[in-house]
């Protein structure tokens, strides 16, 4: 996703000023993390009937409908959804009954839908810049006139930042089961049967299932969208099952093959005193205010719990009313997946699929929802090497032009343009790398690179070496 060469250096303090020329990637325009809506009382009730049969039924933007989309699509999902729901109320009853202003907001048009996709990926992604390691100090590839270089202080306080321990350190977290709700334990006790009319609770479920098994959903939110559908596609591939995408006895019992019976989906976790002096921050708009920030932090402690149980923010919210998210209180959320343990030596990404495919050998042992170019500006095709790998990077951010030019220097951070991780290519100005929009991936059009969720490109790191294969398709 860039146009520049980024540079990826080592990440030692000592070698501060060594520089490796690596891919950069570029994107529309600049903008804080922000969703087009984001408030848990404007969601569906949890138990509102999903249908796995419906493949945008997203639990996504809630807002007014009266503007015209654009190119005039037509309603089909409308149409779908209006279909599924008088069918749910002819032949099923909601667990929980949901106000019906609630299920209006949910169920958007395909037009929509796409309408709020597109005002959202005009400030997704990332301006002309590079990422780097760590701040050079001299032999920049740059007219920099304004070049900044951060503060001793800025730069250690994003060397010793938490950010990726706390995505990562799965077992150092306490969960139990104690206090769920009724909700929570119809999710952990759901089990799969031909005749079953699938509810949220269901939906929760096979979502984890997937995620359990290393075929990432991406956010977890209890709406069967584009992305869990792929995500069961891609399961049965991995299990050399039919890729029907839809559920059925054989795909149920691979899924829960390797999984403990009792493993529970939804578990209680208490807030410690270290997730509340955790370091957040708002996310400034405009790289000049970027370039000032000790670090690209987690704007709050949602956001940050939200990466760490692999949630959408606005689930998380609303399986946990009027929590104050205080330490001592505890909170209900994912039981996210164990570490993949399977070396990766080769990866494809397929734009057609959006959809990144890791393999030991000839061996499909995980698939990640990703996003890879876009029509304005595609990824190159062919077969390159991973060349370099840097945990926590900095992003080397230019604005204007000729005499005008000023090169900002913006932290490291889960909000960074290119998240927690960058995997360089062999192919110049292309890269693998995080986002600091999770809600967004497979949605959003990139300028070129490959990109994932913090946490799935942080197991890609965690299994992938130098020299691996990377197939742009």
């Amino acid at each position: 996703m860039m146009k520049l060469k980024p540079l990826i250096a080592s990440m030692s303090i000592a070698a501060l000023s060594a520089s490796i020329s690596v891919g950069a990637f570029a994107a529309p325009n600049d903008s804080a993390r922000t969703l087009p809506v984001r408030t848990a009382d404007q969601l569906p009730s949890i138990a509102v009937l999903t249908s796995l049969d419906v493949e945008e039924n997203r639990n996504r933007s809630i807002a007014s409908t009266t503007a015209t989309p654009k190119n005039n699509m037509p309603d089909r999902m409308g149409k779908l959804i209006d279909a599924k729901r008088n069918q749910s109320t002819t032949s099923t009853k909601p667990m929980n009954p949901s106000p019906s202003n609630d299920v209006a907001a949910d169920n958007m048009s395909a037009q929509e839908l796409a309408r709020k996709d597109e005002q959202s990926d005009r400030t997704d992604d990332i301006s002309e810049g590079q990422a780097v390691a760590a701040p050079s100090q001299g032999n920049e590839p740059f007219d920099a006139p304004a070049f900044e270089i951060p503060r001793t202080e800025q730069l250690q306080a994003a060397n010793t930042d938490t950010t990726i321990k706390s995505i990562e350190d799965i077992d150092g977290k306490t969960h139990t089961t104690l206090n769920l709700s009724n909700y929570a334990k119809q999710v952990n006790s759901a089990a799969w049967s031909p005749s079953m009319n699938v509810n949220s609770a269901m939906t929760i479920k096979i979502q984890a299932l997937l995620d359990w098994n290393h075929a990432s959903p991406g956010p977890i939110d209890g709406g069967w969208g584009m992305n869990s559908k792929k995500a069961l596609t891609n399961f049965q591939a991995m299990k050399g099952l039919p890729t029907t995408g839809k559920m059925n006895q054989k795909t149920w019992d691979a899924l829960v093959k390797n999984i403990p019976a009792n493993k529970p989906v939804l578990v209680t976790y208490t807030l410690t005193e270290d997730d509340i002096k955790t370091n957040f921050a708002t996310t400034p708009s405009g790289y000049p205010a970027k370039s000032k920030m000790k670090g690209l932090y987690y704007q709050d402690i949602k956001e940050m719990l939200g990466e760490r149980f692999h949630m959408d923010i606005r689930y998380l919210e609303k399986l946990n009313k009027n929590k104050t998210y205080q330490a001592g209180e505890t909170i209900t959320v994912l039981n996210t997946r164990g570490a993949l343990n399977q070396r990766i030596n080769r990866v494809v990404a397929n734009k057609a699929d959006q959809t990144l495919y890791a393999y030991n050998g000839d061996k499909l042992v995980a698939t990640y929802p990703t996003t890879v170019g876009s029509d304005a500006t595609p990824s190159p095709q062919g077969t390159f090497k991973i060349i370099n790998r840097v945990k926590m990077p900095w992003y080397k951010a230019t604005v204007g032009e000729g005499s005008g030019k000023q090169v900002h220097m913006i932290p490291p951070g889960p909000n960074n343009p290119v998240g927690v991780v960058w995997m360089g290519l062999s192919k110049p100005s292309y890269g693998l790398h995080g986002s600091p929009k999770p809600e967004g991936i497979s949605r959003q059009a990139s300028a070129g690179c490959v990109r994932l969720t913090n946490w799935d490109v942080l197991e890609v790191y965690a299994n992938i070496e130098n020299g691996a294969t990377v197939e742009l398709q």
